[in-house]
């Protein structure tokens, strides 16, 4: 199970992960040895609620597809469990970003005080720049 919060987790069976290659520099062990991780989530096909299902979706995320799955390439590390444990707690991440309910701002008004202090300021900084014109000979 991966646990997302107290009251949410995944089982694993959802999570579809194969080892790849890695890319780049590592040496003989590079193409011999699996040890990156492409793992797969499909969001319409799994058990998260329907509100989680509908906000990963609206996400301006590169790694969701247009078929609505996540997909993840971990390659960070050369072990294949640091890099399995790495990706699936970017899952996670993405998942617990759309748990979390954004509270809405409330409009306010400014208050009668702030608006006097603003008045005075604006009138001090009016004779302030008045005082810098130019000299009038008389």
């Amino acid at each position: 199970m991966l646990t997302i919060s107290d009251h949410l987790s995944l089982p694993l069976t959802e999570i579809d992960m194969q080892a790849i290659r890695s890319q780049g520099s590592g040496g003989q062990n590079v193409n011999k040895v699996s040890t990156a991780i492409h793992l797969r989530f499909d969001i319409n096909a799994s058990s998260l609620p329907g509100i989680y299902k509908e906000r990963l979706l609206k996400l301006k995320d590169s790694r969701i597809s247009s078929d609505g799955i996540i997909i993840i390439k971990a390659q960070r590390y050369n072990s294949q469990i640091k890099n399995k444990d790495d990706a699936l707690s970017r899952l996670q991440e993405i998942i617990k970003s759309v748990t979390v309910h954004i509270k809405m701002r409330k409009t306010t008004k400014p208050t009668k005080a702030s608006k006097v202090k603003r008045l005075e300021s604006k009138a001090i900084q009016s004779r302030r720049k008045s005082l810098r014109g130019k000299v009038k000979d008389e």
